[in-house]
């Protein structure tokens, strides 16, 4: 779990570069219109439009940016339709990786998906090789300073979280995916400052990586996450923290 929430430490810090490029409006755009066109308009009785709506508000998405994507998702405005589709591979190390995507061509996503991880030393598998490894789980990410533990703990677990544990120089709060919303917002109200929040697959065991096979896995990372089509990626990669702070500086 603690090599998941490095990567996700690194996507925190990544994501205000990503939203001057208009990366990170191009990814919840997509999110908020799927969202819409599977479970309907209402924020209120769709929990995951619900999230992708509050993380775009987050990211100070303009209303009508949303209100936009909202209403391509309900077919009230012409749109792109987008296919989701879980992509699941190897890394250097024999680290396992998984890239959720949202595409309108999958001939060319997996294609592009599969340059990807050969030109940085991985593999892409077949549907279901690494995904028996990896549960969705929500995960929030609180840095050390901002709050004492057993405060953490207890607005967490009081709130429906699963689990609280020590992570290097975060906390990581777990929760059950329909747990994520109810725990998030308690977090925020105790006034504690997350510095991510997100429903992601957390695998069951890590694979530790060093030296060059971790830069080479850092950096096929990045590149995935850095896909137009992918809105998210998790791996099973334990780096070191100092290590991993050195590679991503």
């Amino acid at each position: 779990m603690s090599g998941h929430s490095k990567w996700s430490s690194i996507k925190h810090k990544k994501a205000a570069k990503d939203a001057k490029r208009g990366k990170v409006f191009t990814k919840l755009i997509k999110e908020i219109t799927v969202a819409a066109r599977l479970g309907g308009g209402d924020i209120n009785a769709n929990p995951r439009l619900r999230t992708a709506v509050t993380t775009a508000r987050e990211n100070s998405m303009p209303n009508e940016n949303i209100e936009r994507a909202l209403k391509r998702g309900t077919g009230e405005l012409e749109g792109v339709h987008y296919e989701e589709i879980q992509y699941e591979g190897y890394g250097p190390g024999g680290v396992a990786i998984m890239a959720n995507a949202l595409t309108d061509n999958r001939n060319r996503t997996v294609s592009e998906l599969r340059r990807v991880f050969e030109k940085n030393g991985g593999n892409m598998g077949a549907a279901g090789c690494v995904a028996w490894m990896f549960h969705k789980r929500g995960l929030i990410a609180v840095e050390k300073g901002s709050v004492d533990e057993e405060r953490l703990i207890e607005v967490a677990l009081d709130a429906g979280a699963d689990d609280v544990t020590d992570s290097d120089s975060i906390f990581e709060v777990v929760t059950a995916p329909e747990k994520f919303e109810e725990v998030k917002a308690a977090i925020d109200a105790a006034s504690v400052t997350m510095s991510s929040a997100e429903i992601t697959m957390i695998p069951e065991n890590t694979v530790a990586v060093t030296g060059k096979d971790a830069q080479h896995v850092l950096k096929l990372l990045e590149e995935l996450d850095d896909h137009d089509d992918v809105q998210s990626v998790a791996s099973n990669a334990d780096i070191p923290q100092e290590e991993l702070e050195r590679l991503s500086a």
